[in-house]
């Protein structure tokens, strides 16, 4: 599929020419939320942030055909290390400061934030605290906002929103697969080892798994993006276009290409204030871009190839209930797991192999979720989400496809404070292959997922 982002930038530019003034309750607009502060009212250093403890289980079945039959199932195993099938966790520990640069210039702002916690960002080199957001914002521009630096790219809700209001502990399998993006040095086709830790076909070495090179994409990048949001009645409109490096965060341009993305959503407001004010939203989006793979250690795939994202969506918030529905599609450059369903790394039962992290570089794929909460009481919401991926889904052996459904509770202690509880019923089959093909035994491996996490900010 491929994305005009000639349309998006139309339509971006076309958000100029409507007007009108500023919504006073902006916070729930995660593009104003995150990269402006309120005229007058902010200071010009405000410390913030939160941390994630956390409690994930699975029964850690094992593998029940292939070359690895009888070892552990990588999708049964804890993030980010991927060693054991439950245990504690601080998933986020994120530090930031926020503000204007007053008193020399109110119409500047910038936000810095930290991540300390244990995950995909800090456990893949560069050290162990890492920059998540480091960016600047000119509001000098009747009509377009100014942010440069790094920060989240304009897209899907689940990536775009604040992490600390998210309603689950899991992303869905959609935005997981096709949007929290992994970068590796090739494909993973031809990946093996000799022991001597020169990647060569034909045996096992697990420094030689087309490992990742640097930290997951976070749903951010490091570039420049141009936004407003207009306020008609009780409708807001925004839009957002933006252009940056496509290699994620803490690193520069490592091909001379850059990725482009466009955003636009209308909310109708109801009331309330803060990031979970009322209001019903409808938003599309839209990015494309190319990865460079350099094949290095012998893992495949050298080449540069399209990559390109599209969705669109809608929440609802209103008193006692909250809905949300998203679509995604995807083409070219898709995660598609490890060899055999085998932690990344490990030695196939004869030896004679390792199993590598892989990505169809062609591949397509496609998904969506659905959520509803419901909230009996003040402090207590209950919550149900279904997520459907479609992984590789134009490669008649290799598509997998993937279901989750997901109860929910949550309980409130304060409004910076809550605890959240997750069962995940998780399945996923071949569909072209027969039912006893050792994929779709593999797949049979999966098992359910519990889940609980404390957040607290302050």
């Amino acid at each position: 599929m491929k994305i005009s982002m000639k349309k998006f930038v139309l339509a971006a530019a076309s958000a100029a020419v409507l007007g009108g003034a500023m919504s006073s309750a902006q916070a729930a607009n995660w593009l104003m939320l995150q990269g402006t502060e309120k005229p007058g009212a902010a200071p010009r250093a405000k410390v913030w942030g939160f941390i994630q403890p956390e409690y994930q289980h699975t029964d850690d079945t094992r593998l029940k055909a292939g070359a690895f039959a009888g070892q552990k199932a990588i999708f049964n195993q804890m993030r980010p290390d991927l060693k054991s099938s439950s245990g504690f966790n601080v998933l986020r520990a994120r530090l930031g400061v926020r503000g204007v640069a007053m008193p020399l210039d109110s119409n500047v702002n910038y936000f810095l934030l930290a991540e300390f916690g244990n995950n995909g960002i800090t456990r893949q080199g560069g050290g162990n605290v890492k920059l998540t957001d480091a960016s600047v914002t000119f509001n000098h521009f009747k009509g377009a906002r100014v942010r440069i630096g790094q920060f989240k790219y304009p897209g899907a809700e689940e990536g775009l929103q604040a992490i600390h209001v998210f309603d689950y502990i899991n992303f869905s399998n959609v935005t997981n697969g096709l949007l929290l993006e992994r970068f590796f040095d090739g494909d993973g086709s031809t990946t093996a080892g000799n022991g001597t830790g020169t990647c060569t076909s034909g045996s096992a070495n697990a420094a030689c798994a087309n490992n990742p090179n640097g930290p997951v994409g976070a749903f951010r990048d490091v570039g420049i993006q141009l936004f407003e949001t207009f306020k008609q009645s009780d409708w807001e409109h925004s839009y957002a276009f933006m252009v940056g490096n496509g290699n994620g965060i803490t690193r520069g341009n490592n091909d001379n290409a850059y990725d482009t993305y466009a955003y636009w959503s209308s909310e109708k407001v109801f009331g309330g204030k803060g990031p979970r004010r009322m209001g019903w939203k409808m938003f599309l989006w839209g990015q494309q871009g190319k990865r460079t793979l350099t094949g290095a250690n012998n893992s495949g795939g050298a080449g540069t190839y399209d990559r390109t994202r599209a969705g669109l969506g809608t929440t609802f918030r209103n008193q006692r209930h909250r809905f949300a529905l998203e679509y995604i599609s995807a083409d070219g450059m898709i995660f598609n797991g490890t060899d055999g369903g085998a932690v990344a790394g490990s030695a196939n039962n004869a030896g004679t192999g390792t199993a590598s992290w892989n990505v169809a570089t062609d591949g397509k794929a496609d998904g969506y979720y659905i959520h509803y909460g419901f909230a009996p009481i003040p402090k207590v919401e209950l919550d149900f989400r279904y997520d459907y991926y479609n992984r590789d889904k134009d490669n008649n052996a290799g598509q997998r496809v993937f279901d989750t459904y997901t109860l929910g509770f949550q309980y409130f202690f304060n409004k910076k404070t809550r605890m959240i509880l997750n069962y995940e019923k998780r399945e996923a089959h071949a569909p072209n292959l027969a039912g006893g093909s050792p994929a779709n035994q593999i797949l049979d491996s999966i098992d359910n997922r519990i889940s609980a996490q404390v957040l607290a900010i302050f």
